[in-house]
Protein backbone atom coordinates (compact mmCIF):
# COMPACT_ATOMS: atom_id res chain seq x y z
CA UNK A 1 0.00 0.00 0.00
CA UNK A 2 1.02 3.60 -0.95
CA UNK A 3 2.16 5.99 2.49
CA UNK A 4 2.13 9.17 2.20
CA UNK A 5 5.27 10.48 0.01
CA UNK A 6 3.78 8.48 -2.58
CA UNK A 7 -0.23 9.45 -2.09
CA UNK A 8 1.24 13.32 -2.05
CA UNK A 9 3.42 13.11 -5.04
CA UNK A 10 0.53 11.11 -6.98
CA UNK A 11 -1.70 14.14 -6.05
CA UNK A 12 0.79 16.39 -7.63
CA UNK A 13 0.53 14.66 -10.51
CA UNK A 14 -2.91 14.63 -10.62
CA UNK A 15 -3.88 17.87 -10.02
CA UNK A 16 -1.25 19.00 -13.27
CA UNK A 17 -3.40 17.03 -16.03
CA UNK A 18 -7.23 17.20 -14.59
CA UNK A 19 -7.39 20.99 -12.96
CA UNK A 20 -10.00 22.79 -13.67
CA UNK A 21 -11.09 19.79 -16.06
CA UNK A 22 -15.09 19.38 -17.00
CA UNK A 23 -15.88 15.68 -16.07
CA UNK A 24 -18.32 14.92 -19.35
CA UNK A 25 -19.07 11.39 -18.46
CA UNK A 26 -19.03 9.34 -15.83
CA UNK A 27 -18.66 5.03 -16.45
CA UNK A 28 -19.04 2.66 -13.28
CA UNK A 29 -18.27 -1.20 -14.40
CA UNK A 30 -17.78 -2.10 -10.80
CA UNK A 31 -20.69 -0.61 -8.26
CA UNK A 32 -18.75 -2.14 -5.40
CA UNK A 33 -15.96 0.53 -5.64
CA UNK A 34 -18.44 3.54 -5.32
CA UNK A 35 -20.64 1.86 -2.48
CA UNK A 36 -18.55 2.09 0.38
CA UNK A 37 -15.76 1.63 1.55
CA UNK A 38 -15.75 -1.38 4.32
CA UNK A 39 -14.26 -4.65 3.46
CA UNK A 40 -17.60 -6.54 2.88
CA UNK A 41 -19.63 -4.35 0.88
CA UNK A 42 -23.04 -4.57 -0.27
CA UNK A 43 -22.86 -3.30 -3.68
CA UNK A 44 -25.43 -0.48 -4.09
CA UNK A 45 -26.92 0.47 -7.44
CA UNK A 46 -28.47 3.97 -6.07
CA UNK A 47 -24.70 4.72 -5.11
CA UNK A 48 -24.11 4.17 -7.93
CA UNK A 49 -26.61 6.38 -9.82
CA UNK A 50 -26.03 8.98 -7.20
CA UNK A 51 -21.76 8.55 -8.18
CA UNK A 52 -22.51 9.59 -11.80
CA UNK A 53 -25.39 11.92 -11.64
CA UNK A 54 -23.21 13.87 -9.23
CA UNK A 55 -20.32 14.13 -10.69
CA UNK A 56 -21.15 14.53 -14.45
CA UNK A 57 -20.83 18.02 -15.45
CA UNK A 58 -18.68 19.26 -12.63
CA UNK A 59 -15.09 20.70 -12.94
CA UNK A 60 -12.03 19.28 -10.61
CA UNK A 61 -10.94 22.21 -8.35
CA UNK A 62 -8.60 20.48 -6.40
CA UNK A 63 -6.82 17.63 -4.91
CA UNK A 64 -6.18 17.59 -0.99
CA UNK A 65 -4.54 14.31 0.81
CA UNK A 66 -5.59 13.18 4.22
CA UNK A 67 -2.73 10.33 5.09
CA UNK A 68 -3.29 7.95 2.37
CA UNK A 69 -6.17 9.36 1.16
CA UNK A 70 -6.88 11.91 -2.12
CA UNK A 71 -9.80 14.65 -1.42
CA UNK A 72 -10.92 15.75 -5.29
CA UNK A 73 -12.72 19.12 -4.83
CA UNK A 74 -15.25 20.06 -7.61
CA UNK A 75 -17.41 22.11 -8.54
CA UNK A 76 -20.36 23.32 -6.18
CA UNK A 77 -18.59 21.96 -3.54
CA UNK A 78 -18.87 18.27 -4.34
CA UNK A 79 -16.56 16.26 -2.91
CA UNK A 80 -15.08 12.71 -4.41
CA UNK A 81 -12.83 11.10 -2.03
CA UNK A 82 -10.50 7.85 -2.98
CA UNK A 83 -8.47 5.47 -1.53
CA UNK A 84 -6.26 2.88 -3.64
CA UNK A 85 -5.76 0.41 -1.06
CA UNK A 86 -3.23 -2.37 -2.65
CA UNK A 87 -3.68 -2.12 -5.61
CA UNK A 88 -5.14 0.79 -7.21
CA UNK A 89 -4.61 2.93 -10.09
CA UNK A 90 -4.80 5.98 -11.76
CA UNK A 91 -4.44 6.23 -15.43
CA UNK A 92 -5.00 9.39 -17.49
CA UNK A 93 -4.83 9.43 -21.29
CA UNK A 94 -5.11 13.06 -23.01
CA UNK A 95 -7.11 13.05 -26.86
CA UNK A 96 -4.10 14.65 -28.10
CA UNK A 97 -1.59 12.11 -28.07
CA UNK A 98 -1.39 8.38 -27.23
CA UNK A 99 0.95 8.94 -24.48
CA UNK A 100 -0.34 7.64 -21.29
CA UNK A 101 0.09 8.88 -17.62
CA UNK A 102 -0.09 6.37 -14.66
CA UNK A 103 -0.13 6.78 -11.30
CA UNK A 104 -0.02 3.98 -8.65
CA UNK A 105 0.18 0.17 -8.99
CA UNK A 106 1.20 -0.18 -12.01
CA UNK A 107 -1.04 -2.82 -14.41
CA UNK A 108 1.13 -4.03 -17.61
CA UNK A 109 -2.04 -4.43 -19.12
CA UNK A 110 -2.73 -0.62 -19.01
CA UNK A 111 0.07 0.20 -21.06
CA UNK A 112 -1.50 -1.58 -23.27
CA UNK A 113 -4.94 -1.65 -23.23
CA UNK A 114 -7.35 0.58 -22.08
CA UNK A 115 -9.98 0.41 -21.46
CA UNK A 116 -9.00 -3.13 -19.72
CA UNK A 117 -10.50 -6.28 -17.67
CA UNK A 118 -9.09 -4.35 -14.82
CA UNK A 119 -10.70 -0.55 -15.96
CA UNK A 120 -13.63 0.07 -13.11
CA UNK A 121 -14.65 3.56 -12.98
CA UNK A 122 -13.64 5.96 -15.90
CA UNK A 123 -14.22 9.78 -15.52
CA UNK A 124 -14.33 11.11 -19.53
CA UNK A 125 -12.66 14.81 -19.67
CA UNK A 126 -12.36 18.00 -21.94
CA UNK A 127 -9.23 16.74 -22.80
CA UNK A 128 -8.64 12.95 -21.88
CA UNK A 129 -9.88 10.15 -20.16
CA UNK A 130 -9.03 9.69 -16.53
CA UNK A 131 -9.27 5.73 -15.96
CA UNK A 132 -9.09 3.89 -12.25
CA UNK A 133 -8.17 0.58 -12.27
CA UNK A 134 -7.67 -1.74 -9.59
CA UNK A 135 -6.34 -5.69 -9.84
CA UNK A 136 -8.15 -6.31 -6.08
CA UNK A 137 -10.54 -4.34 -6.08
CA UNK A 138 -10.15 -3.57 -2.42
CA UNK A 139 -9.79 0.65 -3.22
CA UNK A 140 -12.70 2.68 -3.26
CA UNK A 141 -14.12 6.06 -4.56
CA UNK A 142 -16.71 7.44 -2.35
CA UNK A 143 -19.06 10.83 -4.05
CA UNK A 144 -20.44 13.01 -1.64
CA UNK A 145 -22.77 15.77 -2.95
CA UNK A 146 -21.46 18.62 -0.51
CA UNK A 147 -18.84 19.39 2.16
CA UNK A 148 -21.55 19.37 4.74
CA UNK A 149 -22.18 15.40 3.70
CA UNK A 150 -18.73 14.89 4.21
CA UNK A 151 -17.91 16.00 7.31
CA UNK A 152 -21.40 14.28 8.64
CA UNK A 153 -19.65 11.21 7.74
CA UNK A 154 -16.32 11.84 9.75
CA UNK A 155 -14.43 9.34 7.45
CA UNK A 156 -11.12 10.91 9.18
CA UNK A 157 -12.42 10.49 12.71
CA UNK A 158 -10.25 8.07 14.36
CA UNK A 159 -7.28 9.62 11.93
CA UNK A 160 -4.11 11.48 14.06
CA UNK A 161 -2.21 14.16 12.71
CA UNK A 162 -0.26 14.86 10.14
CA UNK A 163 3.19 14.97 10.42
CA UNK A 164 4.65 17.39 8.45
CA UNK A 165 1.62 19.26 10.04
CA UNK A 166 3.06 22.16 12.38
CA UNK A 167 0.24 20.99 14.84
CA UNK A 168 2.70 17.49 15.07
CA UNK A 169 4.61 18.87 17.52
CA UNK A 170 7.23 16.93 19.44
CA UNK A 171 4.44 17.46 23.22
CA UNK A 172 1.87 16.09 21.09
CA UNK A 173 3.73 12.83 20.44
CA UNK A 174 4.76 12.95 23.94
CA UNK A 175 1.69 12.92 25.41
CA UNK A 176 0.11 10.65 22.91
CA UNK A 177 3.05 7.83 23.33
CA UNK A 178 2.19 7.47 26.88
CA UNK A 179 -1.44 7.21 26.16
CA UNK A 180 -1.28 4.25 23.63
CA UNK A 181 0.21 0.29 24.49
CA UNK A 182 1.33 -1.65 22.36
CA UNK A 183 4.96 -2.01 19.90
CA UNK A 184 5.81 1.30 18.94
CA UNK A 185 6.04 0.05 14.95
CA UNK A 186 2.28 -0.95 15.43
CA UNK A 187 1.36 2.07 16.89
CA UNK A 188 3.15 4.24 14.50
CA UNK A 189 1.42 2.17 11.77
CA UNK A 190 -2.34 2.25 12.83
CA UNK A 191 -2.96 5.69 12.08
CA UNK A 192 -4.44 7.35 15.37
CA UNK A 193 -1.56 9.07 16.43
CA UNK A 194 0.57 9.96 13.10
CA UNK A 195 -0.86 9.39 9.40
CA UNK A 196 0.34 7.98 6.80
CA UNK A 197 3.36 5.73 7.97
CA UNK A 198 3.11 1.87 6.71
CA UNK A 199 6.05 -0.63 6.60
CA UNK A 200 9.03 1.53 4.73
CA UNK A 201 8.84 4.54 7.04
CA UNK A 202 7.92 2.96 10.43
CA UNK A 203 11.15 0.61 9.69
CA UNK A 204 13.44 3.89 8.41
CA UNK A 205 12.27 6.25 11.49
CA UNK A 206 12.81 3.55 13.90
CA UNK A 207 15.89 2.95 12.58
CA UNK A 208 17.53 6.67 12.70
CA UNK A 209 15.92 6.88 15.65
CA UNK A 210 17.80 3.69 17.39
CA UNK A 211 14.30 2.22 18.87
CA UNK A 212 13.43 -1.63 18.18
CA UNK A 213 9.99 -1.56 16.35
CA UNK A 214 9.09 -4.39 19.32
CA UNK A 215 9.29 -2.19 22.15
CA UNK A 216 6.37 -1.58 23.95
CA UNK A 217 5.70 2.44 23.12
CA UNK A 218 4.77 3.21 26.50
CA UNK A 219 8.52 1.92 27.48
CA UNK A 220 10.31 4.80 25.47
CA UNK A 221 12.17 7.61 27.31
CA UNK A 222 11.35 11.16 25.94
CA UNK A 223 14.66 11.55 24.53
CA UNK A 224 14.08 8.57 22.83
CA UNK A 225 10.43 9.95 21.88
CA UNK A 226 12.17 13.43 20.87
CA UNK A 227 14.70 11.43 18.45
CA UNK A 228 11.86 9.44 16.75
CA UNK A 229 9.91 12.67 16.23
CA UNK A 230 12.67 14.40 14.04
CA UNK A 231 13.29 11.04 12.27
CA UNK A 232 9.92 10.70 11.17
CA UNK A 233 9.49 14.61 9.71
CA UNK A 234 13.05 14.23 8.40
CA UNK A 235 12.45 11.09 6.08
CA UNK A 236 9.17 12.23 5.10
CA UNK A 237 10.37 15.39 4.14
CA UNK A 238 13.22 13.91 2.15
CA UNK A 239 10.95 10.88 0.79
CA UNK A 240 8.38 13.62 -0.09
CA UNK A 241 10.81 15.95 -2.23
CA UNK A 242 12.50 12.86 -3.85
CA UNK A 243 9.29 11.67 -4.79
CA UNK A 244 8.67 8.72 -2.47
CA UNK A 245 10.16 4.89 -2.75
CA UNK A 246 8.24 3.18 -5.63
CA UNK A 247 9.36 0.02 -4.26
CA UNK A 248 8.04 -3.63 -5.44
CA UNK A 249 5.08 -1.76 -7.82
CA UNK A 250 4.16 1.77 -7.32
CA UNK A 251 4.67 4.71 -9.85
CA UNK A 252 4.08 7.88 -9.69
CA UNK A 253 1.81 9.80 -12.05
CA UNK A 254 4.39 10.54 -14.82
CA UNK A 255 5.21 6.68 -15.07
CA UNK A 256 8.38 7.51 -13.04
CA UNK A 257 9.96 5.69 -9.50
CA UNK A 258 10.58 7.29 -6.64
CA UNK A 259 14.18 8.22 -5.63
CA UNK A 260 13.96 7.50 -1.99
CA UNK A 261 14.05 3.73 -2.17
CA UNK A 262 18.20 4.42 -2.33
CA UNK A 263 18.00 5.69 0.37
CA UNK A 264 16.89 2.61 2.57
CA UNK A 265 18.73 1.38 5.63
CA UNK A 266 17.01 -1.35 6.74
CA UNK A 267 13.45 -1.45 4.89
CA UNK A 268 13.84 -4.55 2.63
CA UNK A 269 17.55 -5.29 3.51
CA UNK A 270 17.31 -8.70 5.78
CA UNK A 271 20.00 -10.64 6.04
CA UNK A 272 22.06 -7.42 4.61
CA UNK A 273 24.97 -5.91 6.72
CA UNK A 274 24.03 -2.77 8.62
CA UNK A 275 25.67 0.54 7.47
CA UNK A 276 26.27 1.48 10.86
CA UNK A 277 27.73 -0.96 12.54
CA UNK A 278 27.88 -4.28 10.29
CA UNK A 279 25.98 -6.70 12.01
CA UNK A 280 23.38 -8.86 9.79
CA UNK A 281 19.83 -6.80 9.75
CA UNK A 282 17.40 -9.20 11.72
CA UNK A 283 13.58 -9.55 10.32
CA UNK A 284 10.64 -10.33 12.66
CA UNK A 285 7.00 -10.13 12.30
CA UNK A 286 4.73 -7.22 14.10
CA UNK A 287 1.36 -8.10 13.39
CA UNK A 288 2.29 -9.85 10.38
CA UNK A 289 4.23 -7.21 9.01
CA UNK A 290 7.74 -7.87 8.11
CA UNK A 291 9.95 -5.43 10.35
CA UNK A 292 13.68 -5.44 9.48
CA UNK A 293 15.93 -3.82 12.21
CA UNK A 294 19.59 -3.88 13.67
CA UNK A 295 19.30 -5.54 16.94
CA UNK A 296 22.84 -3.55 17.72
CA UNK A 297 21.82 -0.15 16.50
CA UNK A 298 18.37 0.16 18.03
CA UNK A 299 17.67 -0.39 21.53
Amino acid sequence: MPELPEVENLRIGLLKVIQNQKILKVLVHKPKLVSGNGTKRIVSNTKKLEFIKGLQGERFIDIERRAKNLIFRLTHEKILLVHLKMSGQFVYKAHTNSKIVSGGHPIELSEKELPNKHTHVIFELEKGNLYYNDTRMFGYLLYYKNSGSFQIKNHFGLLGLEPLSPSFTTKYFLEKLKEKKGKIKAVLMDQKIVTGLGNIYADESLFEAGIRPNRNSDSLQDAEVKKLHKAIIRILKKAVAVGGSSVATYRLLDNTRGNYAREHKVYGKSGKLCMKCNNLLKTIKIQTRTTVFCENCQK
